[in-house]
């Protein structure tokens, strides 16, 4: 096995023992011949290219100079691939909370020990999580991608662009929708994350740095952390899904908290609301164009967003944030379509200017506070 960004076993998390038991644990994709398998991906690889056009001509948003999508890669993956990928990145994002989290263990007697341990056991928790997000994936444009041997990405810290080939062939199938069109339209939703991140320079510093604020604000007993990891893994083996008193579980992000950390994160939600609703629009605006059974898959697909796939599910998908995110799509999507509609795709695109006129969460709520905010002062 390929070790994940160096020595997979050091520190509060074995990102090896993670890779391996999610690869392990992972559910098997549909069935599909070697002859099908090719022709899924080869169509993704094109719907992938095509999509940038498509999707740079309806948001007039075109990278300045050389162009830094041709070196943000496009990888057509199967499971263990999202899971290696996904693992690689975590790593990356999550080393200042963990360094952190381990000087303070240091200080505990017996600290070596308990930390080798512990890292085994928070892997293999770890890993059962990826193990159910990785059946569930089915495009991501991953932000902070480190290159791995067997995963590319681009140069200085550039992303890449993550397509899972048997996610997106068990969706159409269950769906019942057109494959063809069902597979550029996912398409055109992450290749405008790409776009987003390739033609707004500073987008992903600024992104970046709000995490690692929220990160270093975070002041809670390594346990803590472990202990919230162990509910999910609990909850995803069939364990209690609700608190106390019938309760949903408070999500781990809700749980890490500190007054610092949630005006951060009511930052970072606007930001990802924006992100994701922006994608959702631009999908649906260039779709009919592209997609002939575009309003077919949108319904059918905003059904099975919104029911869940069970009990279980909905109580993990609360656990992890997973909810917010649907929140995310039909919030940020309601914002980008109010302020087209009243400033057109230019003046919306003033949201790229700088992150002073990223809106807030507020805002995302209240779209013609943004446009009163942004664009009186900008035309003052």
């Amino acid at each position: 096995m390929t070790s994940i960004g160096g020595a997979g076993t050091s520190g509060m998390v074995d990102w090896n023992l993670a890779v391996a038991t999610a690869t392990r644990l992972v559910r098997p994709g549909p069935e599909v011949s070697r002859d099908e398998a090719r022709e899924v991906v080869a169509e993704l690889r094109r719907h992938a290219k095509a999509s940038e056009e498509h999707v740079r001509a309806y948001t007039r948003m075109i990278p300045e100079g050389t162009d830094p999508a041709a070196d943000t890669p496009v990888l057509v993956v199967d499971r263990a691939g999202w899971i290696k990928a996904n693992v690689a990145g975590f790593r990356a994002l999550l080393t200042p909370l963990l360094g952190k989290m381990q000087e303070r263990r240091s200080s505990t007697p017996g600290s070596a020990v308990l930390g080798a341990v512990g890292g085994k056991v928070t892997g293999v928790e770890l890993g059962m999580l990826l193990s159910f997000l990785a059946s569930r994936i089915l495009g991501q444009y991953e932000t902070f991608a480190p290159a791995t041997r067997d995963l590319p990405a681009g140069a200085d810290g550039g992303g890449r662009l993550l397509l899972v080939a048997p996610n997106i062939v068990h969706v159409e199938r269950e769906l019942d929708v057109s494959p063809h069109d069902f597979r550029l339209w996912v398409c055109l939703h992450e290749e405008t994350h790409r776009t987003q991140f390739t033609g707004v320079p500073w987008l992903r510093d600024h992104l970046q740095g709000e995490i690692q604020s929220f990160l270093a604000a975070t002041d809670v007993d390594p346990g803590t952390v472990v202990e919230r990891l162990r509910e999910a893994v609990q909850t995803l083996a069939g364990g209690r899904p609700e608190g106390e008193e019938g309760e949903p579980s408070p999500s781990l992000v809700e749980l890490v908290q500190t007054p610092e950390q949630r005006e951060i994160l009511g930052r970072l939600t606007a930001v990802m609301s924006l992100l994701e609703g922006h994608a959702d629009y631009v999908m649906d605006g260039v779709g009919p164009q592209v997609v002939p059974s575009v309003a077919e898959i949108r319904e059918k697909f905003q059904a099975r967003r919104a029911r869940g796939a069970s009990r279980l599910d909905l109580a993990l998908r609360r656990l992890l944030g997973l909810d917010a995110k649907l929140r995310q799509y039909r919030d940020g999507e309601r914002f980008v379509r109010a302020v087209v509609d009243q400033v057109g795709m230019d003046g919306f695109n003033r949201v790229w200017t700088s992150p002073n006129t990223l809106p807030t969460k507020a805002e995302i709520a209240a779209p013609a506070d943004w446009i009163a905010r942004v664009h009186r002062k900008a035309d003052s």
